[in-house]
């Protein structure tokens, strides 16, 4: 499945480099980069010996090509790209929303895989859905992600559109959570460091606790929630009628949206 071309190399593309680095998961050398706007993760690559912006005629030993470019920029680098590459490469998307037969057609019918990373990838942590028609293109994308994170196959390409209002996008909901209760911990009179000290750390904590017992959320949550405590007090304004399940299901039907939207 090498060389892997990598076109784009931006905040995600750069977040699967540094994974794979970290991984051990394919020489450096086998790896071909094109970004006009090389991110540092992509210069570090080269430093290892990836090959970036290398010339057209060295594109067509690619054997794979993650289509990392944004979703605007996606049908222009297939243009600009298509003819040189090898007619046995397996594409693999990462553009959101972009429909697996439009990628098939615009590169000349090669066989086509999607994928929905995010960039905890870096850190081996991330999560990335996966969908192909073709099963080589399937099993070619769950190589390049398994070493990443978890890898979850759909079953349905229509799939991708929530998969991505979830998982994709998923880690800025968080953020911004935390965001807000470092806010909210100003807020009620803790100095800023200390918030934003406590929240992270309360945040962290959780994420592992959950991991580590394998118990549902829900569990977890009624067991720091006492009858008539302060959790309870708090859980009371969280899970109301315009509390957070609302929210995140308006939250995340605007991105299923802007996923469809994005893939004309």
């Amino acid at each position: 499945m090498t060389p892997i071309l990598m076109l784009g190399a931006g905040r995600m593309g750069g977040a699967i480099l540094e994974g794979w680095d970290r991984a051990g998961a394919f020489d450096a050398r086998d790896i071909l980069i094109l970004d006009p706007n090389p991110s540092d993760a992509a210069r570090r690559a080269q430093g290892r010996g990836a090959r970036l912006n290398p010339p057209d005629a060295d594109l067509a030993a690619a054997q794979t090509v993650i289509l990392a470019v944004k979703p605007q920029k996606w049908l222009e680098a297939a243009g600009q790209y298509a003819a040189v590459l090898s007619p046995e490469a397996v594409i693999v998307s990462i553009a959101a929303g972009v429909p697996s037969q439009a990628i098939a057609r615009a590169f000349g019918g090669r066989a086509v895989a999607r994928a929905m990373p995010n960039t905890a990838a870096a850190i081996n942590r991330g999560v990335t859905s996966l969908y192909a028609d073709d099963p080589a293109a399937r099993a070619r994308a769950r190589t390049l992600f398994e070493p990443l994170g978890t890898a979850v196959d759909l079953g349905d390409e229509a799939l991708i559109h929530a998969a991505t209002a979830i998982s994709g996008s998923g880690p800025a909901y968080l953020y911004a959570f935390i965001e807000a209760l470092e806010a909210a911990g100003a807020g009620i009179g803790l100095p800023r460091a200390d918030a934003e000290r406590l929240a992270r750390a309360t945040a962290i904590g959780a994420a592992a606790l959950l991991e580590a017992t394998g118990e549902e959320p829900a569990e977890l949550r009624r067991q720091v929630t006492s009858p008539a405590g302060t959790t309870e007090a708090a859980l009371n304004v969280l899970l109301g009628e315009h509390g957070l399940p609302s929210l995140l299901r308006e939250a995340a039907a605007a991105a299923q949206r802007r996923s469809k939207e994005l893939g004309g």
